[in-house]
């Protein structure tokens, strides 16, 4: 038989390692047994799988114990959707720039808005739209500069 610290040494999610044991050891179905018998979970307590667990209409589900992402991990996990995102994003304004054929930059903002079902920030929006422009799908109104025109 284990005890509680031996299983804790090895985990950082203290909470999340006792809320598993106490379902398993305490639940209808008692996949392990816990020693001294009773409902909460403490550190001196002791764990045996129990052999002569049978059920016939009784699933199992154990949870997985997860990882805290890193921060270099956040950020390059960020980094991948958005590139991912690039595409959905120059499509949405091709699509609303190509309907409309001028529309003022706060007007497309709204309708990117409203097209898109993800959130995303304005910078990155004006990111996408500044990429048109260099690429020639869309160009700035001579007279005013706030102003966007689809170019065929």
């Amino acid at each position: 038989p284990d005890t509680f610290s031996p299983l804790t040494s090895d985990l950082s999610e203290d909470d999340e390692l006792r809320r598993v044991l106490q379902s398993l050891a305490c639940g209808k179905a008692r996949v392990i047994k816990k020693k001294p018998p009773g409902r909460d979970v403490e550190d001196s307590d002791e764990f045996e799988f129990n052999k002569e667990f049978r059920h016939k209409l009784c699933k199992i589900k154990i949870n997985q114990v997860q990882m805290k992402e890193t921060d270099d991990e956040n950020r390059s996990t960020t980094e991948k959707v958005f590139q991912d995102r690039h595409f959905q994003i120059d499509a949405a304004i091709v699509r609303i720039m190509k309907t409309r054929k001028t529309l003022t930059h706060a007007s497309l903002i709204a309708a990117l808005y409203d097209y898109l079902k993800f959130p995303i920030k304005t910078n990155d929006l004006k990111k996408r739209i500044e990429s048109l422009i260099e690429r020639d799908y869309m160009e700035r109104s001579n007279t005013d500069k706030n102003t966007y025109h689809y170019v065929a």
